[in-house]
């Protein structure tokens, strides 16, 4: 569980600019229809699966989880030298995260191919957002994002060699661990249930229940579609998960209405990141790994 160790400033030229490839691709609003394949990919993996059920407050405010991840995206991508203060934070707090498998073997979120198989379905969902839904990432630019992420990766403590150092290899590292890591486990089933049935987002009153349930069940459909359909099969297979033709299709269907809205897609919801971060200027503060003086600067 070592980490990497850096002088200050070996540590702030790993930050990023708007000059980077991450910053043009990093923050498409579409990233919501990846989000539930990204947090399954996550949680099949028996260390993360079983931190988040012992340590995360998902079940009760799922919502208030997944606005947490994103938080901690758009800093690391879209604040510059409070990247810095942000990795290193989230690292001191997975110290923290341990405890029991089912099996009776013990976790600790620092273990090392846990803790680097989270950025790496972070970068790779990032990818099939713009795959899928997109028009694609250049390859000159797909290389530079990916090494850019490793950067990321090196200011979170994630080692060399824990990660592939280049994208063909981190596409050969997702199908190994798919087929030799994952399994189902409690926390699988836990957000399947969350996505099947999303709670109102507590952004909004009370008084807007109503129309929320009126709201959820084709938001629940898209959601399931986009999260069941980006699974590999075979986890779709471990998860006893159905895939029709007829679902099949749908999803193709999502995509390519998806991709032809691209070309008029306004800036601001293709590169989301900097008015996400002033949006949630309010809340951010009040994670553990917000950079101290962020209420007063942003």
């Amino acid at each position: 569980m070592g980490s990497v160790r850096m002088t200050d400033r070996e540590a702030f030229a790993l930050t990023l600019g708007r000059d980077s490839a991450s910053w043009q691709y990093a923050s498409d609003v579409r990233g919501f229809l990846v989000a539930g394949c990204t947090l399954l990919l996550q949680v099949a993996h028996p260390t993360i699966g079983s931190g988040v059920r012992d340590h995360s407050n998902f079940r009760q405010e799922p919502w208030q989880r997944l606005f947490r991840t994103l938080d901690y995206v758009m800093l690391t991508v879209y604040s510059g030298d409070d990247a810095v203060e942000v990795t290193r934070k989230l690292r001191e707090m997975h110290k923290r995260i341990k405890g029991v498998n089912p099996d009776g073997s013990r976790y600790h979120a620092l273990e090392p191919g846990a803790y680097a198989w989270v950025q790496a379905t972070l970068v790779y969902a990032l990818v099939m957002v713009h795959e899928r839904f997109g028009r694609g990432i250049r390859p000159d630019d797909l290389e530079r994002l990916y090494q850019e992420w490793l950067g990321l990766g090196r200011l979170l403590g994630i080692r060399e060699g824990d990660l592939p150092p280049d994208w063909a290899g981190l596409l050969a590292y997702v199908d190994e661990v798919v087929e030799t890591r994952l399994e189902h486990t409690e926390t699988v089933d836990v957000v399947l249930r969350s996505i099947a049935a999303p709670a109102r987002p507590p952004k909004l009153p009370a008084w807007t229940e109503p129309l929320w349930r009126v709201v959820r069940a084709p938001a629940a459909h898209v959601l399931t579609l986009c999260t069941v359909g980006l699974l590999p099969p075979v986890l779709r297979a471990r998860f006893g998960l159905r895939w029709t033709a007829g679902q099949d299709r749908q999803l193709r269907a999502l995509a390519a209405v998806s991709r032809a809205l691209t070309p008029i897609l306004p800036r601001t919801l293709r590169i989301n990141g900097p008015l996400y971060l002033r949006t949630r200027a309010k809340a951010i503060p009040r994670d553990e790994f917000a950079p101290a003086q962020y209420a007063v600067r942003k």
